[in-house]
């Protein structure tokens, strides 16, 4: 691609959507999206697909707006206090071709004015999973203390998510992984600079950035019980 995927005419195109987040506005402004946003991250998500088949075959990179790698721009509105219409970040989320939703093991970007990350790993995993992970690094914890203290993942990611107040059921207070085990989420999550997210060599350098986790993301696939 000639040019870069993220520009700041998608960063300018967000800035002006939380400031009108109204659908006469988006409808009016809906060319802007394509151009500036939509259409630029399919074209990243089609280019990355080789790169994330040698992270892993597992994972796939689907150019589709609805159903895909890119995230809908339109809020769930039905459950929630925040009637806006329109999500104000964009996020393309990789996720194992045998996951069904944002819940399984991926790889995600966050786009969004002054607030752009990458991370990996599984957010609020569902509650099997949950268990089955723990599972491991009790069974196993010097295969999981060896993916935590990684050189190459610590140096870039840093945990982050939720965890429980105390020691889930069937765990002692007590047990030397006890931080690990209260997790509700395992993902290493890297910030970078706005500008940045338009550097010309964004899909090598993520997908070099992503591969200091591939430990990480081996050992909560195989927890979980889908290929790597």
């Amino acid at each position: 691609m000639a040019n870069p995927y993220i520009t700041p005419a998608l960063f300018q195109f967000l800035r002006d959507l939380k400031a009108n987040n109204n659908r006469d506005w988006f409808n009016d402004n809906k060319a802007r999206y394509e151009q500036e946003l939509k259409d630029p991250l399919l074209d990243f998500i089609a280019d990355f697909a080789p790169m994330l088949s040698q992270l892993s075959p597992h994972y796939l990179a689907i150019p589709k707006a609805n159903g895909g790698s890119l995230f809908r721009i339109y809020r769930d509105v039905r459950f929630s206090k925040n009637k806006d219409p329109y999500k104000t970040a964009a996020g393309i989320h990789f996720r194992h071709r045998l996951g069904k939703d944002v819940h399984a093991p991926g790889y995600y970007l966050h786009i969004e004015p002054g607030n752009v990350f990458f991370a990996m790993g599984m957010w609020h995993p569902s509650s099997p999973d949950l268990r089955a992970i723990r599972e491991r690094i009790d069974r196993e914890p010097d295969a999981w203390r060896a993916v935590k203290d990684d050189e190459a993942f610590a140096s870039t990611f840093q945990w982050e998510g939720e965890s429980l107040v105390r020691a889930p059921k069937g765990f002692d207070v007590d047990h030397p992984d006890i931080e690990d085990l209260r997790r509700k989420d395992f993902i290493g999550v890297a910030s970078m600079p706005e500008a940045d997210a338009g550097r010309p060599d964004i899909l090598p350098f993520l997908a070099s950035e992503w591969g200091k986790g591939t430990p990480l993301m081996r050992f909560l696939s195989e927890s979980v019980n889908v290929p790597f």
